[in-house]
C-alpha cells in the first residue's frame, strides 16, 4: 500500500476541506491540548513528512513534549483528530471498538475495496472475522507450513541462487504475493499471478488517494485496476463453486473455498460480490506488511552479526533434527523461540505499520477531555514501541526484551489489538519464520548501501530497494 506524495496529499486535503467548508464548532467543549495548524491543511504536511523522513513517531513525540500530555488534538487528512499515546491509549481504543469508536478509513478505501471485513463495523465485521479466523487460526495453519516451506525453497532456488547481487525489496514482494495467491486461492497458473501482481501495483498506488474518478488520476487508475482484479477473481470464484459442487475441491483447501462453502452467522452463504471483495482485501493486506518485515529482518541481521550467529545456530539445530529434504512442520516453528524474539525486536524497532485510525461513535471523555462524536482518532505503533518508559535504551536492538513474560500489555502492538487485531498474525509468524530459516541456511548476505534510508510510505520501504550482495552459505 503506497501513500500520497506531499503534492497529491495537499490536493486531497484541499478537496476534503472544500467538502467540509467549516470545522465544527467545539469551543464549548473541554478538548485536549493541541492546535489544528494551518487552515485547510492542518498539520498534515508535518504528519506526512515525519513518515517520509523515516521517523513517523517524531510528529507525536514532539507534541507530547510540547503539550506535556499523552493525548492531544490536531488536524490530519482533512479531519479534526485526537491522538491517544502509549499503552493506555492503545488499550482504550482497542477495547472500545464498536462501542465508543469504530475503525476508520479514507473514502477511497471504501470505494475501491467495497463491502468486506476491512470496511464493515460492529456485528457485520465480527461475523466476517469469525468466518475468516477459522482459516487463519493455528489449527488451520498447521496444514500450510509444508506448502509455505516448499514455496519458499523454490523461490530462493529460482530468484536467489546463483546471484551475486539482487534488490531484496522487490524480490521479496514477488514472493509474498505469490504465496498469498497460492494459500488464499490455490492459484498455480504461472501467467495469472504476474497479471494480478501488475494490477495490484496500480491498485495499491490509489488506495489512499484523491477519490476523484477522472482519467489520469491515481484513483481512476486504481479503480480500473480493481475492476480488472475483480474480473479475474470472479472467474476464479465461479470455477471454484463448480469444483466444490463436484467435490473436486475441498472447503478447507484455501480461504476462497472456505468463504464459498461456509455459512455466515445469519445462516446464509456470503454473497459472491463480498467474497470477491474479501479476497481483494486479503491480497491487499496479506503481502505488503510481510514484505516490509522480511526486508527489515535482512537489514537488521546484516548489521548485527552476533545476533545472526545465534539465529543460525538455532536454525541449524532444527535442520539437524530432520531427514534430508524433509519439509518444516508446525512443531519445528515452536522451537524457533530465539528467532521469533529477534523478529519481534525488528518489529519493535521498525513497526510494519505506523498505526491506524478510529472514528468516535459518540461523545466520550478520555483523561478528563471531551472527544466529540465524528472526530477521528489515531494510535501509533511507532511511538509506542519507542517509549523509553517501556523500552529502556529504546534505540538499542535487544531481543531479550521478549524473553519470559515479554513487554507490558498494549506496549507491543505491531498487529494492532482488540477485535480489530490483524487476523493474519499467525500466518505472518509462519511466513516470516519459514523464510528466515531458509535464508540463513542458504546464504551469506551484506548490504550494498549500509546507510540506505528506510521511509514509511505508509509501510517501511527502502528508498533504493535494499540491494544486497549474496554468496552461498557452506553446509
Amino acid at each position: 500500500m503506497e501513500v500520497l506524495t506531499l503534492a497529491s496529499a495537499l490536493a486531497l486535503l484541499l478537496v476534503l476541506a472544500l467538502i467540509k467548508l467549516f470545522r465544527p464548532k467545539t469551543n464549548h467543549l473541554n478538548l485536549p491540548p493541541g492546535r489544528f495548524g494551518w487552515p485547510i491543511i492542518g498539520e498534515s504536511l508535518e504528519f506526512l513528512r515525519s513518515q517520509l523522513e523515516g521517523s513517523p513517531e517524531k510528529f507525536i513525540k514532539d507534541r507530547m513534549t510540547k503539550y506535556n500530555s499523552p493525548v492531544f488534538k490536531t488536524s490530519v487528512l482533512g479531519e479534526p483528530m485526537v491522538i491517544l499515546c502509549g499503552p493506555a491509549g492503545n488499550k482504550f481504543l482497542f477495547s472500545n471498538e464498536g462501542k465508543k469508536v469504530v475503525l476508520w478509513w479514507p473514502s477511497s478505501v471504501h470505494k475501491l475495496i467495497g463491502r468486506s471485513l476491512i470496511t464493515k463495523a460492529r456485528d457485520e465485521a465480527r461475523s466476517d472475522k469469525k468466518l475468516l479466523m477459522s482459516f487463519f487460526n493455528p489449527e488451520a495453519l498447521m496444514r500450510s507450513v509444508g506448502v509455505i516451506d516448499e514455496m519458499t525453497k523454490d523461490h530462493l532456488r529460482t530468484h536467489w541462487e546463483g546471484k551475486d547481487q539482487l534488490e531484496a525489496y522487490s524480490t521479496l514482494k514477488r514472493h509474498t504475493f505469490e504465496l498469498a495467491c497460492r494459500l488464499f486461492m490455490s492459484i498455480t497458473d504461472p501467467q495469472l499471478v504476474p497479471r494480478l501482481a501488475e494490477h495490484f501495483h496500480v491498485f495499491l498506488r490509489g488506495v489512499i488517494a484523491l477519490p476523484i474518478n477522472v482519467p489520469g488520476t491515481k484513483f481512476y487508475l486504481a479503480k480500473k485496476a480493481a475492476d480488472s482484479i475483480r474480473k479475474e477473481l470472479r472467474v476464479l470464484v465461479k470455477q471454484r463453486q463448480t469444483e466444490l459442487e463436484r467435490k473436486t475441491a475441498s472447503p478447507s483447501q484455501d480461504v476462497m473455498s472456505h468463504l464459498i462453502a461456509n455459512e455466515e452467522e445469519n445462516g446464509k452463504l456470503m454473497p459472491e460480490v463480498e467474497i470477491i471483495n474479501n479476497m481483494l482485501n486479503l491480497l491487499f493486506a496479506g503481502h505488503d506488511t510481510s514484505t516490509s518485515t522480511l526486508m527489515l529482518i535482512i537489514k537488521y541481521l546484516s548489521e548485527l552479526p552476533h545476533v545472526l550467529e545465534k539465529v543460525i545456530a538455532e536454525q541449524r539445530e532444527i535442520t539437524a533434527s530432520k531427514a534430508r529434504g524433509e519439509l518444516l512442520q508446525w512443531e519445528d516453528l515452536q522451537k524457533m523461540r530465539y528467532s521469533w524474539n529477534v523478529i519481534s525486536e525488528v518489529m519493535r524497532m521498525s513497526a510494519p505499520i505506523y498505526g491506524s485510525f478510529r472514528e468516535a461513535l459518540v461523545d466520550f471523555t478520555y483523561e478528563g477531555y471531551t472527544i466529540p462524536k465524528g472526530w477521528k482518532l489515531h494510535w501509533s505503533a511507532c511511538a509506542t514501541h519507542t517509549d523509553p518508559t517501556y523500552y529502556p535504551r529504546t534505540l538499542t536492538f535487544d531481543e531479550s526484551r521478549f524473553e519470559g513474560s515479554g513487554p507490558a500489555p498494549y506496549s507491543f502492538v505491531p498487529f494492532g489489538g482488540g477485535p480489530r487485531m490483524c487476523l493474519g498474525l499467525e500466518f505472518a509468524r509462519v511466513e516470516l519464520l519459514v523464510f528466515l530459516h531458509n535464508l540463513v541456511e542458504g546464504f551469506h548476505w551484506s548490504l550494498v548501501d549500509p546507510d540506505e534510508k528506510i521511509i514509511y510510505d505508509p509501510m517501511p520501504i527502502p528508498v533504493k530497494g535494499l540491494a544486497i550482495q549474496l554468496r552461498p552459505r557452506d553446509s
